[in-house]
């Protein structure tokens, strides 16, 4: 297959820090989108998969799967989108298309769902790269539609952080009356906060830091519950019917577990890896309360979302960087020092 070469930001291994690369782009198929890449949001999860934090990373490795972006090249069997059109890419950009969960739009738990970096390239025959990068090429099954209302820049965490909390709204069927926490403000509480408002539920943000405060309220939380204060936490016992987890590290969850109502669940979203301590199922049992996870979302849900947001004028709360800044942008990360999501102006790559 003819192949392209561009300009993108990887790392050759665990140890060493990101850096301009080439690499080949696959020519346009039949059903393809080639887009060029606008905007790209940093999620924490590039940061785990350039460090191997996961232990799965193939080296040199390309992040980024929050994308916005233009048309400018369409196969010849392609009929979803035109050259010209603002588009977007999310963490998928394949998967079976036969299994169950691809049947019920449900490809993120698709056994054979492809990533849009570190998942396998049928095409290439080679692993897959991510948004940090010049341009993308993309079966037009997994490109999404972006609302021309919305901020280009804005939108693109919507599609990581944005859609790993709107799933679990949706399947807990969250509404209008609906209460609904949220543990943890950073790239993914933010959005849920935004979501769940916008959904008409009443929301609570629990956070350990009082100077959280302000902020969560600003963000569409009706109340924030200090987690480390007992009488606070005690006033929100048997409260809630769903609580977002977004912390992206070990913590214990057993404090939460009797906020929630009868029949409520605790949907973990953030973190992946054992839980310390161990959650305690007393509360669970006599509650009938349960605990969950959920994985981002599938492109209908996405679309769905994109929609969403694109009615209610939803946007990510970021700041704009250079591509040549990503290794800042990392090390702050770390520190969650970024209010809430970093995004790399992509025409820093291409001057």
């Amino acid at each position: 297959m003819c192949t392209k070469t561009i300009k993108a930001y990887g790392t050759k291994s665990a140890e060493s820090d990101l850096e301009q690369l080439k690499i080949n782009r696959r020519s346009v198929t039949a059903k393809d989108v080639e887009i060029d890449i606008l905007f790209c949001g940093v999620c924490h999860s590039d940061l785990h998969f350039a460090r191997n934090d996961w232990g799965m990373t193939q080296y040199p490795v390309v992040p980024g799967h929050e994308i916005v972006g233009r048309v400018t090249q369409v196969g010849s069997g392609a009929a979803k989108y035109k050259v010209g059109d603002l588009v977007a890419v999310g963490c998928l950009v394949d998967s079976c298309r036969t299994c169950n969960n691809c049947k019920d739009d449900l490809e993120q738990y698709c056994p054979q769902w492809v990533g849009t970096y570190g998942g396998y390239d049928k095409h290439l025959d080679s692993p897959t790269h991510g948004g940090y990068s010049e341009t993308i090429v993309v079966d037009e099954d997994f490109v999404l539609s972006v609302p021309k209302n919305l901020d280009q820049a804005g939108i693109a965490p919507v599609l990581c952080a944005g859609i790993t909390t709107w799933s679990p709204l949706r399947h807990w069927n969250v509404g209008k009356g609906s209460k609904v926490a949220v543990v943890g403000l950073g790239g993914l509480g933010h959005m849920a906060l935004k979501l769940a408002n916008a959904l008409g539920a009443d929301v609570t943000l629990f956070s350990r830091s009082p100077n959280k405060v302000q902020d969560g309220l600003d963000l569409g939380a009706h109340q924030v519950i200090i987690s480390t204060d007992e009488a606070q936490m005690e006033s929100v016992m048997n409260h809630f019917d769903l609580i977002i987890d977004t912390v992206p590290y070990a913590h214990d969850l057993n404090p939460y577990i009797g906020t929630l109502s009868t029949n409520g669940t605790l949907v973990v979203v953030g973190y992946l890896g054992p839980l310390d301590p161990m959650l305690v199922t007393v509360p669970m049992i006599m509650g009938r309360r349960a605990v969950a996870g959920s994985l981002i979302g599938g492109i209908a849900e996405t679309q769905e979302l994109l929609d969403f947001c694109g009615k209610h004028n939803i946007t990510s709360d970021i700041e704009i960087i250079k591509m040549q800044d990503i290794n800042v942008a990392y090390e702050r990360m770390l520190k969650s020092d970024v209010h809430y999501r970093f995004v790399i102006d992509m025409k820093s790559l291409k001057k």
